[in-house]
């Protein structure tokens, strides 16, 4: 094959990539609206935008970007990582979908548990589905992950260590500022890492695409 026709080929991938990267980026922001509307607790992330939100008076969405752009900072200078596209642009564009989804109503707020539990239910599907797209995407990981493995790597801890300990960090400060905490909490923790796991393998390249390179 000749050159002109692998940078052809490379162009075409990257444009996939791309796509499939803004399509987990709509999800990720679509499923952290339905985890809101469920009004049973969060994610410890969405906890601290929540509660920031609160103090604030900017949208949840705004105050994903703000902390995003922060965490990010830090990961550069701190923790010395390297951001690609795909990290600016979930910093960029997953709040903006946050509000969107919210403003639009599609998912009203519950008002009782038995209701709230199995919207919580798929708005974690939903950001496990949407993790493994941008991830296998390979254009960058999102600014939180990215600081997790820099911390990590800057601390000589295992990268679970250091995710529960920013984690635990972030859900209390968010309960703190007011940010909601309760069974959603739960679930967030114990379904994401298995749902992550299982839309990674689903969608991580076969023999074939192992080769390609990181933008």
């Amino acid at each position: 094959m000749t050159t002109r026709a692998l940078r052809s080929l490379s162009r075409v991938d990257f444009w996939q990539r791309l796509a499939q990267l803004n399509v987990g980026l709509m999800l990720l922001g679509l499923g952290i609206a339905v985890m809101l509307e469920a009004d049973i607790g969060n994610g410890p992330w969405t906890v601290f935008h929540q509660g920031a939100a609160l103090i604030t008076g900017l949208s949840i969405g705004r105050m994903m970007q703000i902390a995003g752009l922060v965490v990010l900072g830090l990961s550069v200078v701190l923790a010395r990582t390297r951001p690609g596209l795909g990290t600016v642009l979930n910093m960029l564009l997953v709040g903006p979908w946050v509000d969107l989804f919210r403003s639009l109503g599609a998912f009203p707020r519950a008002t009782e548990w038995w209701w709230g539990v199995p919207q919580f239910v798929l708005g974690t599907a939903l950001a496990g589905l949407a993790t493994g797209l941008y991830i296998t995407a390979r254009l960058g990981e999102g600014p939180r992950d990215g600081f997790v493995l820099g911390l990590a790597r800057v601390l000589h801890v295992g990268v679970r260590t250091a995710r529960t300990g920013l984690e635990a960090f972030v859900l209390l400060s968010g309960w703190l500022m007011g940010g909601s905490v309760g069974l959603g909490t739960i679930i967030f923790a114990l379904g994401i890492g298995p749902l992550m796991q299982f839309f990674l393998r689903r969608f991580e390249p076969g023999d074939g695409g192992r080769g390609r390179s990181r933008a």
